[in-house]
Order: C-alpha cells, then sequence, then structure tokens
C-alpha cells in the first residue's frame, strides 16, 4: 500500500518569521493607503483566501471584492518573496531536510502539500530552504478557501499521479495546527500533529490526533506510525 504524506508549510516545515504578515502589511499600506490591523487575526492553520477576507474586512467593514482580492494577491506575492528572502527570523524545523530525503527515497511514500497557502506564497516560502523538489503535488489556498476541500484536492492530485484507486492508497496529513488535525480528519486522513509551530502541545491533544510529536527530528518515531496498519475512518 502507497502512504500519501502531506505536509503543512508554515510551522510545520518551516518558520518565516513573519515575513507573510510583513507582505500583507506591506500590500494593504500600498494599495489603500491604510495599516492593515493584523493584531487579533488569527494567522497560523488558515487559509490565505481567509485571512485576506479578515484584513479588509477588520480595515473596511465589508468582504473585499473578486478584483480587490486579485490586487491583493498580486502585490502581496512579490512582497512576500522579498520578506522571506530577507527574513531573519526564516528557520527550517528540526530534523528536516533529512527526514524528507528519506521519506522521498522509499517507494512505498509519496511526498505532498496540503497548505492555506496560496501556492505560489507555498513555493516562496519553501524555496529558500530548497525544499520544493520534494513536493511535485498539493492542494493549497487557491485551491478552496475551505481547508478541508484543499486537503481533499491534495488527496485527488496524489491518487491521479499515482493511479491508484481509494482503498489502495493511505493518506497521513501532518501539521501543527487544530485546523489541520481537524480538517485532516474531515478529509479522511491519519493526522500528525507536531508541537512546532502555532499550537501548543495541549491545544493539539485537545484537537485529538492520531498522533502527536514534540518535533520531526526523531525520524523512527514517524515510521512506527507510518508501519502502523490505518484505522478504519468514516469518513474514508
Amino acid at each position: 500500500m502507497t502512504t500519501l504524506l502531506l505536509f503543512d508549510v508554515d510551522g510545520t516545515l518551516i518558520l518565516t518569521g513573519g515575513a507573510g504578515i510583513r507582505a500583507f502589511q506591506r500590500t494593504f499600506r500600498e494599495l489603500f493607503s491604510i495599516e492593515a490591523l493584523t493584531d487579533g487575526i488569527r494567522f497560523h492553520g488558515r487559509t490565505d483566501p481567509d485571512i485576506i477576507e479578515d484584513l479588509f474586512t477588520a480595515g473596511f467593514g465589508r468582504l473585499p471584492t473578486p478584483a480587490e482580492i486579485q490586487a491583493i494577491c498580486s502585490r502581496y506575492l512579490p512582497y512576500l518573496q522579498e520578506e522571506v528572502r530577507h527574513s531573519p527570523g526564516y528557520r527550517i524545523m528540526p530534523g528536516l531536510p533529512d527526514l524528507l530525503e528519506m521519506l522521498a527515497g522509499r517507494p512505498e511514500f509519496r511526498l505532498g502539500l496540503a497548505t492555506g497557502n496560496l501556492e505560489t506564497a507555498a513555493r516562496i516560502k519553501l524555496s529558500r530552504a530548497d525544499l520544493n523538489r520534494y513536493f511535485s503535488f498539493g492542494g493549497f489556498g487557491s485551491d478552496a478557501q475551505n481547508r478541508t476541500a484543499l486537503i481533499q484536492k491534495a488527496i485527488e492530485r496524489g491518487r491521479s499521479i499515482m493511479g491508484e484507486s481509494k482503498k489502495d492508497m493511505r493518506v497521513v496529513v501532518i501539521g501543527d495546527t487544530d485546523l489541520d488535525i481537524t480538517c485532516g480528519r474531515e478529509a479522511g486522513a491519519t493526522t500528525v500533529a507536531v508541537a512546532t509551530g502555532g499550537d501548543s502541545w495541549e491545544t493539539l491533544l485537545q484537537a485529538s490526533p492520531d498522533h502527536l510529536l514534540k518535533d520531526l527530528s526523531r525520524p523512527e518515531e514517524l515510521l512506527a506510525i507510518l508501519s502502523k496498519p490505518p484505522e478504519p475512518s468514516p469518513s474514508a
């Protein structure tokens, strides 16, 4: 059986040191001559379309139009590239890229992304650490505003690439927030939480992941999880 491993980006694979928030602030300052009201808005675990709606609503008291969303994205992505490139707080998470190299070299695993970032934003964030080479496909915030739906899109793409039926493939979602766990479960996946990013160990525990790890620095822990037979899932 092939196992499809879907990784979140921010807080799971890398941290950008606030590059995304700074890029949104620059975007709103240039486009609308206002300071983006980022305080009190949750960024971790959410999709870029959700974040854009919240930032716009906080500034203008209404949802953005499709044209306004397009304008924001067009400005945000170049700013994000600059911010990621120069961010002093950028770092790769413990155990990487060695873990990815090991998994990519084993034929029973296929690696993909499941992230709320727009696809271009995800690629920008991963490029500084040269991690894009491990992920040829995924589900992104540019595919769906709803995180469960984008995970389902990643699964669909993985199946298409591998030519496997639903019953022949196991899906594992690996992420650092309660939303990764909740939405991964809704998509019928086994869930692995890592306490390296947006949510604390206690918060992740309350989300009831199938497995909870401190980080990904010990590959034997993840391999032990992956060696276990998958539990039947009513939504799978």
